[in-house]
C-alpha cells in the first residue's frame, strides 16, 4: 500500500471509502512495455518530456464503478475510458466527428450503407484491431437485454445485416438514409472492445486500444494505468496516469495545492477567480462548454402539464442564477441545449423573467400554491447554489419549492427515473446527439421522461435528409417545441474549470468537455 501523506487530513478520498490511503490493488497486471525510466528532455521550454506519473482527481462513483467503457456516464468514467479505449471516431472541438480508429467513411448514393476503413492499430494484448471487434462492440451496446450509453445512438443500424467486408472494412447496413452517421460513430460510450470480451473481463484485466494499458484499479478510490509504447497515434508522453478519486471540490484543490495530485477536473468558479494569475497553479477555462439547468419530468405531476413547465420558464431570473451560481462564469440559456453549436436555434426570442405571466399560467393549471421538490446535490458545481436560488426565485410567483440534497454518489442514477425536478447539466455534445440519448422515446438517459412518438418520427426525418440546409430545417422545427414545451429549462452554459500544476504542460484548452482533447492525457507532459 503506498501512503498519500496529507489525504486523511484534507478530506481528499471520498467519504464512502472511510480511508486515509489509497491501496492501489483491484485489477493487476503486467505489462508488455519496456520501463523508460525517468525520461529524458527538457520540456520547461515547451518541448514535450518524456517521462513520470500524472495524478488527476475526479469526482467519482463510489464502489460501483466499473472500467467497462459502454457503461461510462461519469466524467471520470468517460476520462479513464479514453485512455484505454478507442471509438471509431470522436468529437472535435467544433463537435465535428474526427477519425480515430476509423481513418474513413464513405456513404453509397441512397446514405443508407456506409463503408468505414480501419486503420493499422493493436489491442494491449498484440492482436489487431479488426471489422469483427467492431461488429462485436456494437452488438454489445445494442443488447436489448442492456441499458449502455450509447445504445440509442446505434439505433439506425441495422447490425444484423451489417458485416465485415474484409480484416479492416466494415460495411454498415442503416434502417433509413442517415447523413450524419459520423456522429454515431462517434457517440459517447461506442468504445470498440475485443470480440468475445465478456462482462467480466472489465473488472478483471480490461483490453483496449488506447494510449495506456491498466495496472490496476481500485473502485471508487483509484485507478493506475501505464503507456502503451505501441499505440496507433504514438506513445503517451507519460510513463504512468493515476486517476484517483476526490468528491469534494475542496478536497481536489487541497490535493493541488498541496502537491498531491498535477490535475484537478471541475474546479468551482469562485476557486478559480482566487487562484487565476497568482502563480501556484494554472486554471484552464473551457468556455461555456456546459449545460446548466432544471430537469422537469414532463410524464407525471405537476410538469404533465405544459402550463406549468413554461411558468417555470418564466420563473427563472438566469442572470441571477449565472452571477451567483457561476459567479458570472458562462452566458445565460434559452431552455435549449447546444448554443452556438451547428442546427442551434439562435433566432428565438430570448426567455426573461417574467412573474405575473408566471402566476397566471399556474392559476389556470390549477396549481396556484405548488409544492415541489427540487433534488440537488454537491455531485457538481453550482448546484446546490443553484437550487437555493431558484427556491428564492419560484416564492416570488407562490411555488414552494423544497430543496432535497442527494448523495454524490448515486445522484445521477436517483434522478433518471425518481423524483419530479432535478438539478441537471451536460458537456458539449453534437444537438443530433443530445436528442437521440435524451429526447427520443427510446432514448436511455431520458431524464425528462419526454415520450412523444411524432417527435421521434422528426428526428428520424432529419437523419433522412441530404441537404444541410433542409436538414436545419428539420432540427428547427425540433427545438421549436421543445422550447414551447419541453422539459428542460437550460438557465446557461458554464465555463468548464480545470486546475493544474504549473509542471502540466499539453492541456487543450478550447476543447469543451466530451469532447477528444478534453480529459486527454496522451498528449500531456510534466515539465
Amino acid at each position: 500500500m503506498r501512503e498519500y501523506p496529507g489525504l486523511r487530513r484534507r478530506g481528499f478520498l471520498a467519504a464512502a471509502s472511510g480511508v486515509g490511503a489509497l491501496a492501489l490493488v483491484g485489477c493487476g497486471g503486467s505489462d508488455n512495455d519496456s520501463d523508460s525510466g525517468p525520461g529524458s528532455g527538457g520540456g520547461s521550454d515547451g518541448k514535450p518530456r518524456r517521462g513520470g506519473r500524472l495524478r488527476a482527481a475526479f469526482a467519482g462513483g463510489g464502489a460501483s464503478e466499473t472500467l467497462d467503457p459502454h457503461l461510462a456516464n461519469l466524467f471520470a468514467d468517460v476520462a479513464r475510458a479514453k485512455a484505454l479505449f478507442d471509438k471509431l471516431a470522436d468529437y472535435g472541438d467544433d463537435l465535428s466527428a474526427t477519425p480515430r480508429l476509423a481513418s474513413g467513411w464513405e456513404p453509397n448514393a441512397g446514405l443508407d450503407r456506409w463503408k468505414v476503413t480501419l486503420r493499422s492499430a493493436d489491442f494491449h494484448d498484440g492482436q489487431p484491431v479488426t471489422a469483427e471487434d467492431v461488429l462485436f462492440s456494437f452488438r454489445r451496446i445494442a443488447d436489448p437485454e442492456k441499458a449502455f450509453r450509447a445504445k440509442a445512438s446505434l439505433e439506425p443500424i441495422d447490425l444484423k445485416a451489417s458485416r465485415a467486408v474484409d480484416e479492416r472494412t466494415v460495411e454498415f447496413v442503416l434502417k433509413r438514409p442517415t447523413a450524419e452517421f459520423p456522429n454515431v460513430l462517434a457517440a459517447f460510450g461506442a468504445y470498440i472492445v475485443p470480440d468475445g470480451t465478456s462482462d467480466a473481463d472489465f473488472d478483471k484485466k480490461p483490453v483496449g486500444s488506447g494510449p495506456f494499458r491498466i495496472v490496476s484499479f481500485a473502485p471508487g478510490r483509484s485507478a493506475v494505468f501505464r503507456r502503451n509504447n505501441a499505440y496507433w497515434d504514438g506513445a503517451p508522453h507519460l510513463d504512468e496516469l493515476e486517476f484517483v478519486v476526490a468528491n469534494e471540490e475542496s478536497a481536489r484543490v487541497n490535493a493541488l495545492l498541496g502537491g498531491q495530485v498535477e490535475y484537478a477536473h471541475e474546479l468551482n468558479p469562485t476557486t478559480a477567480r482566487a487562484h487565476e494569475g497568482k502563480g501556484q497553479i494554472e486554471i484552464v477555462r473551457l468556455r461555456n462548454s456546459a449545460m446548466q439547468a432544471f430537469a422537469m419530468k414532463t410524464d407525471r405531476p405537476p410538469f404533465d402539464d405544459k402550463r406549468v413547465r413554461e411558468a417555470f420558464f418564466l420563473i427563472a431570473d438566469r442572470q441571477e442564477l449565472i452571477d451567483g451560481a457561476l459567479s458570472g462564469a458562462g452566458v445565460v440559456g434559452n431552455d435549449l441545449f447546444g448554443k452556438g453549436y451547428e442546427y442551434y436555434a439562435d433566432g428565438l426570442p430570448q426567455r426573461e423573467q417574467d412573474l405575473d405571466r408566471a402566476r397566471s399560467l399556474l392559476r389556470k393549471a390549477g396549481a396556484e400554491k405548488l409544492k415541489v421538490t427540487l433534488d440537488t446535490s454537491a455531485v457538481a458545481a453550482g448546484f446546490t447554489e443553484a437550487a437555493g436560488i431558484f427556491r428564492d426565485q419560484a416564492a416570488k410567483a407562490g411555488v414552494t419549492v423544497e430543496v432535497k440534497m442527494g448523495s454524490k454518489d448515486s445522484y445521477w442514477a436517483d434522478i433518471l427515473d425518481s423524483g419530479t425536478l432535478c438539478c441537471y447539466r451536460s458537456g458539449a455534445m453534437p444537438i443530433e446527439s443530445h436528442i437521440s440519448q435524451r429526447l427520443l422515446t427510446d432514448s436511455t438517459t431520458n431524464a425528462t421522461k419526454w415520450h412523444h412518438k411524432d417527435f421521434d418520427a422528426l428526428y428520424q426525418q432529419a437523419q433522412s435528409t441530404k441537404g444541410a440546409t433542409e436538414r436545419a430545417a428539420v432540427f428547427g422545427r425540433m427545438q421549436r417545441r421543445l422550447y414551447a414545451e419541453g422539459g428542460f429549462l437550460v438557465w446557461g452554459f458554464a465555463d468548464w474549470i480545470i486546475g493544474t500544476a504549473r509542471t502540466v504542460k499539453g492541456v487543450e484548452r478550447k476543447a469543451p468537455a466530451n469532447t477528444l482533447d478534453w480529459a486527454r492525457f496522451d498528449k500531456v507532459w510534466l515539465a
